[in-house]
């Protein structure tokens, strides 16, 4: 009797782990991912991505330098402010994508570094106020700007720069879980922050910073794909329709090495007006390891270095740009 009923309760317990495995497991693209340890200054300076931080400065460089081709005034605190706005988006946009992939399991099989959220070390909405915080931040230099220059519509585009930062992957429909991350990308951290940067500075938009606004967009595009190629499995899993999951792994390195190199092309058009421009190919450097990278790598996790690369080869470009405008 007492070897029956001890029996019973192993069954019992069986059954009762049984469940509660099936409960904390769940669905696996949902589940978090937990990594033990306290958060330190490094993960939050990893959760801010500094590695993005070129294709924010590069657009601010290449808009300064197109703006200061025209005359020999430079606007330099008009041109440090345009900056500032440009870095606490990329940071207030990388905080936010951390909060808002992190909490929809996005992040739970990520390939590349933990996110804050996705490692539940973090409180999800910490991870939220600190993007909103940078949001902020850019707010209230716009503002300085708009009230400095008097171009009171660029209030506008300032408030349309934050809801598209915010929409990229915040919301119920995020356009970048629709292929649509590349378009806007291209918009805002091409079109958008060269061209503001050139107009707030001389009000006036020659052509270098309509091609040079070209240029910056595409690299910012490259990078975005790169990214979405190392996670095209993950994305797959979770149900995020990023571009690269929309036309597969071929046409993303054949529209990856389009746009790294179509800014090159940019460059020798440039350099008809502006002989030096032909110091930006110095960027292919850069850029070509990236391409090589993009199209021979095994391990998703190698593309974390064509990320980079290409990074570099846009900060690169934008300052070969500006040499040649100023020079």
């Amino acid at each position: 009797m007492a070897a029956s009923s001890q029996r019973k309760n192993k069954s019992a317990s069986k059954k009762k782990s049984t469940r509660t495995a099936t409960r904390t497991s769940g669905n696996p693209a949902k589940k978090p991912i937990v990594e033990a340890g306290p958060v330190t200054a490094r993960d939050w300076i990893g959760a801010a991505r500094l590695r993005t931080l070129p294709l924010a400065i590069a657009p601010v460089v290449i808009g300064t330098g197109a703006a200061r081709s025209t005359g020999p005034e430079f606007h330099w605190v008009i041109a440090l402010a345009c900056l500032a706005v440009a870095v606490f988006l990329q940071i207030g946009v990388n905080f936010t994508n951390d909060y808002s992939d992190g909490i929809r399991g996005t992040d739970a099989h990520r390939v590349g570094p933990a996110r804050l959220t996705a490692s539940g070390r973090v409180r999800p909405r910490t991870v939220l106020i600190i993007g909103l915080v940078f949001f902020a931040l850019a707010a209230l230099v716009g503002i300085a700007i708009v009230i400095r220059t008097q171009q009171w519509w660029m209030l506008a585009v300032g408030a349309v720069c934050i809801i598209a930062a915010w929409f990229y992957t915040g919301g119920k429909r995020p356009y970048g879980y629709f292929g649509l991350g590349e378009v806007f990308v291209f918009v805002f951290f091409g079109l958008v922050a060269t061209l503001g940067t050139t107009w707030v500075q001389i009000f006036a938009l020659p052509q270098q910073a309509w091609l040079g606004a070209i240029a910056a967009g595409l690299f910012a595009c490259a990078v975005l794909l790169a990214n979405n190629l190392r996670d095209i499995d993950q994305d797959r899993l979770v149900g995020k329709r990023t571009l690269t999951v929309l036309i597969g792994k071929r046409a993303t390195q054949v529209l990856f090495t389009l746009f790294v190199l179509a800014p090159f092309v940019i460059a020798v058009l440039l350099a008809l007006l502006f002989p030096i421009a032909w110091i930006a190919l110095l960027a292919l450097l850069a850029a070509l390891p990236a391409l090589l990278i993009v199209w021979t790598y095994r391990k998703p996790a190698e593309l974390v270095i064509a990320l980079a690369l290409t990074s570099l080869a846009a900060l690169l470009y934008a300052g070969a740009l500006f040499w040649a405008f100023v020079g």
